[in-house]
């Protein structure tokens, strides 16, 4: 192919054949039966028919598919990472977190702040934790790397809120001392799998 064929646009027009579905209406009568013809078919009837089945389903066999939300929620999976929780441990009401600060190293969007200090009994005594949910991703790293299970992603998914103050309250992730009795081993993801025990190999002492 020359340049000259190359630059010509419409070198390919001849080439394209036109082909019509059916011949244009020319009257308003040929109009309404094209309407009628492309609209009342079986499919609509089938689509009918199944939109029947579901309302009747629904309305006198107790088939409905709609949650009521909020009276009712859909239950989520164990490994969903939802808003932290805090732990404590049952026998003191102490917190579970020493403190270590792991959680707020690996924390890639920066949103978890701690501040401990030492108490009379020389334990590390948390003094602030605060996590930014208007920051955070819920990745899930603060849950892994965490050497005592004190936080975990728990059940609860709503953190909607008007100010964003509320988003960084540590009271809201703390297991209340009045409920601590109520407290379960949340099986959510940085939890501890069912099967621990079985997994855990003693180590031979040197001696």
């Amino acid at each position: 192919m020359g340049l000259d064929k190359l630059k010509d646009r419409n070198i390919s027009m001849g080439e394209y054949i036109n082909v019509l579905e059916d011949e244009y209406p020319k009257t308003g009568w040929e109009e309404f039966k094209q309407i009628v013809k492309r609209s009342v078919k079986g499919e609509l009837f089938v689509g009918l028919k199944i939109v029947w089945n579901m309302m009747t389903g629904a309305l006198f066999k107790g088939e409905m598919h709609t949650v009521q939300y909020p009276a009712e929620k859909l239950p989520i999976g164990p490994r969903y990472r939802a808003v932290h929780k805090l732990l404590a441990l049952l026998e003191s009401g102490e917190n579970r977190c020493i403190g270590c600060g792991l959680c707020e190293k690996i924390c890639i969007s920066n949103c978890i702040r701690m501040e401990t200090k030492i108490d009379e009994n020389s334990r590390k005594e948390v003094m602030e934790y605060s996590i930014n949910l208007g920051r955070c991703i819920f990745c899930g790293y603060c849950a892994e790397v965490c050497p005592e299970l004190a936080i975990v992603h728990a059940g609860r998914y709503e953190n909607a809120s008007e100010q964003r103050a509320h988003f960084v309250l540590k009271e809201d992730l703390l297991t209340p001392l009045d409920k601590l009795k109520e407290q379960k081993e949340y099986p959510g993801f940085g939890a501890v799998s069912p099967d621990a025990d079985e997994k855990i190999k003693k180590t031979p002492l040197s001696y």
